[in-house]
């Protein structure tokens, strides 16, 4: 069985990565565990998120080349090291964007979305309304949607959201809110034009 390795770790599995983290600061050739344990979810996080599927290995390489540099300045905050690797991931991916200039892109066909059925899909064709949700999305702010993106997508708790953006797991809660309530307002005034 697989284990999401960013969603309700164990107590142990995080004291066991963070033997991994002070070994890997003592000697960065000792990083192996901890990418191992990330590299794909780092890579499938950057391949839902943009056009060219090389290109999200030439940043996860950068997002690894980045951690093992600066391993030294990572502080346990209680939360998966992965939190960490997710603001890096973030940050190169942004940096992307601004040198290719790029659209950034959400992949609807390959995500489950259980959560959005009742939102956005009751009663109604899911086609139609997938293109709909789509529409919508691409009217909210980068924030908003990086939000929607990290709960409802990587199913992150609201605790590793706000770790990973800088801020507490209330106001993670707190927007997450109002950005899932302003894509349903775009969505619904969309649907009733």
């Amino acid at each position: 069985m697989a284990i999401n390795v960013y969603f309700h770790q164990s107590s142990e599995l995080l004291q066991e990565e963070q033997v991994w983290v002070i070994q890997a600061k003592a000697d960065p050739a000792r990083f192996e565990p901890l990418y191992r344990k990330y590299y794909d979810a780092i890579l499938r996080y950057l391949k839902q998120r943009m056009e060219d599927p090389e290109l999200a290995y030439d940043v996860a390489s950068q997002v690894f080349i980045k951690a093992i540099k600066n391993i030294s300045k990572y502080e346990d905050r209680g939360v998966p090291f992965g939190s960490w690797l997710y603001r890096i991931a973030k940050s190169e991916l942004y940096q992307s964007y601004r040198e290719l200039q790029a659209s950034r892109t959400v992949s609807m066909e390959n995500v489950q979305i259980p959560s959005f059925d009742t939102l956005f899909f009751e009663n109604q064709e899911f086609e139609y309304n997938q293109s709909l949700l789509l529409a919508a999305m691409q009217r909210l702010k980068e924030e908003q949607l990086k939000l929607i993106e990290m709960r409802f997508f990587e199913q992150l708790s609201f605790k590793e959201i706000g770790e990973s953006i800088g801020i507490t797991e209330n106001n993670a809660k707190v927007k997450t809110f109002r950005a899932l309530e302003k894509l349903r307002e775009y969505f619904l005034g969309k649907y009733a034009a």
